[in-house]
């Protein structure tokens, strides 16, 4: 990619140390694909206890602790020697798992507020529907030796006099109606002195959507039409525009955007091939 002349920029904050303004008047066109990565909170009791973390921050300071940079002494989010409680059942809880297990965590849970999904495929999941959460699967990270529960929900995050987290007070969930609901004298504690909270993401970064002037869908996410913004010459793609999925969709979504693009700055049927068009059928069409 560098041969072919695309210029990379590092730990460059968009909006904030290059403003859209500078990328709108330089540029013919600007492609938006960051993630979507403001995660989803759990706003009860506690959340302020000392050990209570976003998925992200844990995995993130992980990451770098490994690469050798430096961790600010009072800021470091370790599961060595503690009980941890995953809370979100997705990739990112499994590498919550895992991460805890080598940093040498005392006990490992992960909880799911969802009912456990059947162990094979059902009328609803035949092959070669994916199944997604809709059938049990165990990740090499919960192989490892990670405790699963399903059906709870997280009520209270408990905490000692000096405010570092002790315990999850929580109760379990009946599903038979279609939604949860507290099943009557089911509380329980869970011992935690490290939760994380791994329940998804809900959209992009706002400040950016904001520097550039487009407009927002219902769900928080960059509206489009197509890939195209609200903003002349913006575009969008992968999860800043359909929301938090899978790398295969970003990679999808990356080139179908580069095809809106080719068509918007040369005026003609893009020669890149896409979805439901093939290199052959654009040639034959021009």
């Amino acid at each position: 990619m560098l041969d072919e002349g695309v210029v990379f920029r590092t730990n460059t904050h968009v909006g904030v140390d290059y403003p859209a303004s500078q990328l709108l008047a330089k540029f013919d066109a600007v492609v938006l694909a960051g993630g979507s990565s403001k995660p989803r909170d759990l706003p009860i009791p506690g959340r302020d206890a000392v050990g209570v973390e976003y998925a992200m921050d844990f995995l993130r300071q992980s990451n770098k602790r490994i690469a050798g940079d430096e961790i600010s002494a009072g800021t470091e989010i370790l599961a060595t020697g503690k009980d941890v409680v995953v809370i979100g059942g997705g990739d990112t809880g499994s590498d919550c798992v895992g991460t805890s297990i080598r940093q040498g965590a005392r006990s490992v849970t992960q909880v799911e507020i969802m009912p456990r999904p059947p162990e094979g495929r059902t009328d609803a999941t035949p092959w070669p529907v994916h199944p997604g959460p809709r059938m049990l699967s165990t990740s090499t990270s919960q192989a490892e030796g990670a405790a699963r529960d399903w059906a709870v929900m997280s009520k209270e995050f408990l905490a000692d006099d000096a405010g570092a987290l002790r315990a999850i007070r929580a109760v379990r969930a009946d599903w038979s109606s279609g939604g949860p609901k507290e099943i009557p004298g089911s509380e329980f504690e869970l011992p935690a002195q490290l939760v994380t909270l791994a329940m998804g993401f809900l959209h992009p970064e706002h400040a950016v959507l904001d520097d550039f002037g487009v407009d927002k869908d219902d769900r928080g996410n960059c509206a489009s039409s197509g890939y195209a913004t609200s903003r002349e010459g913006v575009f969008v793609a992968g999860d800043m525009r359909r929301g938090q999925s899978l790398v295969v969709w970003a990679i999808s979504e990356g080139r179908e955007c580069a095809r809106a693009v080719d068509e918007y700055l040369t005026g003609r049927p893009s020669l890149l091939a896409g979805k439901d068009v093939a290199r052959s059928d654009v040639a034959l069409a021009l």
